[in-house]
């Protein structure tokens, strides 16, 4: 169910100490009362008062093919799942809980939502923690991290590196209705360009598998398919050449496809035996 938090009604210009302060003052309070209701609304305050929290951190995962008010609507879950089950009494600042939390939620969301092909759970794993890491990187240093940069700092291996890069697409990949020419709408699709079947690779295996079987042949048998296949001569053209008239050229044809299919189990693409 979606979750509709109305902001807090403080100064935007209250910073994170105001918000630490507050938001303590708030656990107190929850700890001291006992009244349900009571601790369930300075709760939803305590939500409130660091929605921008959960806020930051879904925008640190937008522009990757998802829903940004999805985003945003599992870290405030997460948040209140966070502000629900925080335990002031063993001494951790609250936001040293909740952003642990909100950003286990929203990596968790992204790897069972935000693929459309879904890569190795290793590489999900490792894309996620370089997506904010590229963010900041580029912050600080004024470039696009490198592999290497990964490698170092997220102590992952190149090989990973280099899968986890390369999945980017697969959050979401174009359309194939998409026109290849962005300055158009009437040109061709990128399904356009697609191929169609080949039936040259269906004759490449026929023909992988045929070798062996034709090789057993009788070397007469050989002769007729090379002629008539290969080279292309007609039936009557293939019996001037070896001797016999054309409906024995027709018989032998006949004979030996009918065997090679009783061997190849299968039937035989003409094409095939053009080879």
């Amino acid at each position: 169910m979606p979750v509709s938090i109305v902001p807090v009604t403080t100064s935007p210009s209250a910073g994170s100490e105001r918000r630490s302060e507050l938001t303590a003052d708030l656990f107190d309070r929850i700890a001291a009362t006992d009244d349900p209701s009571e601790r369930a609304r300075l709760t939803d305050e305590v939500v409130l008062a660091n929605l921008g929290v959960a806020d930051a951190i879904a925008r640190r995962y937008r522009r990757r093919g998802t829903s940004a008010d999805d985003l945003e609507q599992v870290a405030r879950l997460a948040l209140v799942k966070a502000a629900r089950s925080f335990r002031p009494d063993r001494g951790h600042d609250f936001l040293s809980y909740a952003v642990p939390t909100i950003r286990g939620e929203v990596r968790r969301w992204f790897r069972d939502h935000g693929w459309v092909v879904r890569p190795p759970r290793r590489v999900q794993e490792a894309q996620l923690r370089m997506t904010p890491y590229a963010a900041e990187f580029a912050l600080q240093h004024g470039r696009d991290p490198r592999a290497a940069d990964y490698v170092r700092d997220l102590e992952l291996d190149e090989a990973t590196v280099t899968e986890a890069l390369a999945v980017n697409a697969c959050y979401s990949p174009d359309s194939l209705d998409r026109p290849v020419d962005p300055q158009g709408d009437a040109g061709p699709s990128l399904g356009d360009r697609l191929v169609g079947e080949d039936s040259a690779f269906e004759r490449c295996e026929a023909r992988h598998m045929l070798e062996p079987l034709i090789a057993r042949l009788a070397p007469r048998d050989r002769l007729v398919l090379r002629l008539r296949f290969a080279e292309g001569l007609t039936q009557r053209e293939v019996g001037e050449h070896i001797g016999v008239t054309q409906m024995q050229v027709s018989r032998i044809i006949a004979r030996v496809l009918g065997q090679l299919r009783v061997e190849l189990g299968v039937d035989l693409p003409v094409g095939s035996l053009a080879a």
